[in-house]
């Protein structure tokens, strides 16, 4: 090993900007339209080729217009996500007790009770990630009970199909929103009534790019095609958040299936209104002559993509299949020392799933908190950042629940250590933090 002996600094999830997106943003910013405007459009239209495809050079052409929508958030695209689908105070939306904040509080954002369930325990028996008990999700289903909400986790994709089909057996139980007082409501009503049973409201925020093999209805039959994330669930939400994969510093975007009865340019627009205030015209629509009057259709959000934060995103997209070929390269070594030490680590690929390689979460054998705690402590003190994803929300001020009704949770997050990520590492420091970890651990034994 190079310069073994030599003290690092590695960060833990600094973002990957080049000349590229540098020189986008200084053009986006010299053509004098920066808020919401062409280059959030063609980044929507060339997001939805590469959901649908998996490829980031299709021309994005209208073709894929009106099938995703840019936003500066993914709280936003789920809490948007939840109330095109007609979320509403009195309803239950259920929720894994182990995620980041966000995807409990866009349901609260949008007046729902939030039902967490465990997750199952050390996670899903093939890739390891704390994926939720099923069978916990099946039995918190009410006749209340209008969204589920499963997170990708680390960019592993979720087990879709057995969601599905869990929704399937308990729309005895779902009775459709009947409100057509104005045109959200209405509009709620009838996605809600075409689905017939609970949505589900895929928290994607790690996982663009990855997909899995799941079932699809064609001609009357079901059959197994690979599928994208963003393409599987009714409603999915992405994250392009400073520290994720794809960045566009802030941002996020949301997508949806199609629904039966439903225009797709319809439910696009609803997502225009209520990410700008209402306003039936945003900025680019009122700059044609003649055309500055404009309605409020509801006093509702203010969200929007801008088009600075867009032109990062266009020229990530160029390069995102490199991005992610770097990562696979760093979480195959991590992989071999994680097995060398006999520690825990998540599975990536499988035979019907590819993730996105987002996190590199490990846990720990025969090791609590405290134990954890000093290795992160140590880790630090060799210039090595490393973090823990995540603390269960029952565990947090703002929910207020028992842990010790998650179990598996908790136990699932005494152990575990987040190691560093990103396509900044260069194959030495990747072999610094294995050295680190390794040490630490025999020292620990």
């Amino acid at each position: 090993m190079k310069h073994e002996n030599r003290k690092r600094t590695i960060r833990f999830s600094p973002p990957d900007i080049s000349e590229a997106e540098i020189a986008e943003v200084a053009e986006a910013l010299r053509s004098g339209w920066i808020t919401t405007g062409p280059r959030t459009k063609l980044l929507e239209r060339r997001l939805a080729a590469y959901i649908e495809t998996g490829k980031t050079d299709i021309e994005a052409n209208d073709e894929y217009s009106n099938r995703v929508v840019c936003l500066n958030s993914a709280t936003a695209a789920e809490e948007l996500n939840l109330r095109i689908l007609g979320i509403r105070p009195g309803d239950e939306v259920i929720v894994p007790a182990y995620t980041y904040t966000a995807t409990a509080s866009a349901a609260i954002h949008a007046g729902a009770t939030v039902k967490f369930v465990d997750i199952q325990k050390d996670g899903d028996p093939i890739t390891h990630m704390p994926e939720m008990d099923y069978e916990q999700v099946e039995n918190a289903i009410t006749e209340r009970t209008k969204a589920v909400i499963p997170v990708d986790l680390g960019g592993i994709v979720c087990d879709y199909d057995r969601i599905f089909e869990i929704a399937e057996r308990k729309k005895h139980l779902f009775t459709p929103l009947e409100d057509h007082s104005d045109s959200l409501a209405d509009l709620s009503s009838r996605i809600q009534k075409a689905m017939g049973r609970i949505a589900v409201v895929a928290d994607c925020a790690h996982s663009l790019g990855a997909s899995r093999i799941v079932n699809i209805l064609e001609a009357e039959k079901t059959e197994k095609a690979r599928r994208y994330c963003g393409a599987i669930a009714d409603f999915s939400s992405f994250s392009f958040h400073a520290v994720k994969n794809f960045t566009t510093a802030e941002g996020g975007a949301a997508t949806w299936l199609p629904i039966a009865g439903v225009d797709d340019a319809e439910i696009y627009h609803m997502y225009q209104l209520l990410s700008l205030h209402g306003q039936s015209k945003d900025a680019l629509a009122k700059m044609k002559i003649g055309a500055w009057e404009y309605d409020i259709i509801g006093p509702w959000y203010k969200c929007n993509m801008t088009d600075v934060m867009a032109a990062i995103g266009l020229r990530q997209l160029d390069r995102y299949k490199g991005l992610l070929a770097r990562r696979w390269e760093i979480l195959k070594r991590y992989d071999a020392v994680c097995d060398e030490l006999g520690v825990s680590r998540l599975i990536y690929r499988t035979d019907c799933m590819d993730s996105s390689g987002h996190l590199c979460l490990i846990r720990i054998p025969g090791i609590g908190e405290d134990d954890r705690n000093r290795i992160i402590e140590r880790m630090a003190e060799q210039g090595v950042a490393t973090n823990v994803h995540y603390k269960p929300l029952p565990m947090m001020t703002a929910y207020g629940k028992d842990c010790r009704e998650y179990p598996n949770a908790f136990d699932y997050y005494s152990n575990l250590i987040t190691l560093p990520l990103h396509t900044g590492l260069d194959d030495e420091d990747v072999e610094y933090v294995c050295g680190k970890l390794k040490s630490l651990l025999e020292i620990s034994r």
